[in-house]
């Protein structure tokens, strides 16, 4: 991607420019570490059949992994805070290339569930660090179109990366495909070793305590609306499947993947301007696309709403990341990340427990229904705070 180009007028001190071999190499990580986590669920048969073991003990591979990332994700960051980062960033995408390593080389579960786990830790540590990095390498103006950058690594590995690490199992099977990922996590280490600045660590006569960084003015108010709306997005999208049937499912999955790619795009042109408006405008296209789904189960309405609903949800993540981090501080960002991390899992937990409930008890089409008031509940609440949470 080219170097952003402005201009100024007389007088007026030149922007700094955006980093962006340091950003894309922190995109790239999220990409690895999303896809080191869902790779599993694609590869389920030939994991199965080779290491002996049912589909659902595969399927707790994706598991394990993301509750010691929830588990860990506050704890090890806190302990971490003294710690120079780009060390610290090329130790963890180590971690993921040796990891990856013995799960592509391991013949036995219990090496493999360890492995996973110890991944999991790492994907925890990445998650707390890549925002907070990536905030302060750039000026407070250009804050939101970095983590934009950085956050299309996740809507990439969604959309290519699972896909791709599926078609390599396929072709030389998927031993072949961990081993790629642990290749490009080495690689990725060395390009954050080249790229990436220096930062130093926060010194400790600056560091905030992690409970002052949750009561801090907006930030449990961010966090609330994230774990909410969260909560809602994965009540429905976990059981898209039974909602669009299966002559729709994966063109609808598609669909939504793309749509993603241009919420992502798209967010990173306003954000830094009108970041308060673009999160309401995302929030009320989801309410919208809950109220379709609920009031027609016809598969082409299904079809319009992914692609409201995609455009909407690939900029609300990065939308509630940087109104927490201008809310805490890019000082803080590592802690307040390491937060929303954690109600981010607890919002994918509960959404798809809730969701599987309604689906059991009332079928797929409640499912709407069940995320259109927390949506709205969420709507409201970004609304009523603009002094700090979400300023105007």
């Amino acid at each position: 991607m080219p170097a952003q180009t402005s201009t100024t007028v007389p007088g007026a001190r030149p922007a700094p420019a955006m980093p962006w071999p340091a950003l894309l190499a922190l995109s790239a990580a999220a990409f690895t570490a999303v896809t080191t986590e869902l790779l599993p669920a694609g590869l389920l048969p030939a994991m199965s059949a080779d290491l002996g073991v049912s589909g659902a003990r595969v399927g707790f591979l994706v598991t394990g992994f993301a509750v010691t990332g929830f588990l860990t994700a506050i704890p090890v960051t806190a302990a971490v805070r003294g710690l120079p980062r780009r060390p610290l960033l090329v130790a963890v995408l180590c971690g993921f290339a040796l990891l990856n390593l013995v799960t592509a080389v391991s013949s036995a579960y219990p090496l493999t569930f360890a492995a996973r786990l110890l991944a999991g830790v790492m994907g925890g540590t990445l998650w707390a660090m890549l925002v907070g990095y990536a905030a302060r390498m750039v000026a407070p103006e250009r804050r939101g179109r970095a983590i934009a950058v950085v956050s299309a690594g996740i809507t990439l590995a969604l959309c290519a990366g699972l896909p791709a690490g599926a078609a390599v199992a396929a072709a030389i099977g998927w031993r072949a495909a961990f081993a790629a990922l642990a290749v490009l996590a080495g690689l990725l280490a060395l390009c954050v070793r080249w790229q990436a600045p220096a930062l130093a660590p926060e010194p400790p006569a600056s560091r905030t305590p992690l409970r002052r960084v949750a009561t801090l003015p907006g930030a449990r108010t961010a966090l609330a609306v994230t774990v909410v709306v969260i909560l809602a997005h994965h009540a429905v999208y976990t059981y898209l499947a039974p909602l669009a049937g299966p002559a729709w499912t994966g063109v609808t999955l598609l669909v939504f993947g793309l749509a993603t790619v241009a919420g992502v795009w798209a967010t990173g042109v306003v954000i830094d301007r009108h970041p308060r408006r673009a999160l309401l405008t995302a929030l009320a296209m989801t309410a919208v696309t809950m109220a379709v789904l609920g009031l027609t189960g016809h598969p082409a309405a299904l079809l319009g709403g992914a692609v409201l609903w995609g455009v909407a949800f690939g900029g609300i993540p990065t939308l509630l990341q940087t109104a927490l981090i201008n809310a805490t501080g890019a000082a803080n960002a590592d802690v307040a990340t390491s937060m929303q991390t954690t109600v981010y899992n607890l919002g994918i937990a509960a959404g798809s427990f809730a969701g599987g409930l309604v689906l059991d008890a009332s079928g797929a089409a409640a499912l709407p229904w069940t995320a259109l008031p927390l949506l709205a509940a969420a709507l409201l609440t970004v609304t009523l705070a603009h002094r700090h949470a979400f300023p105007r």
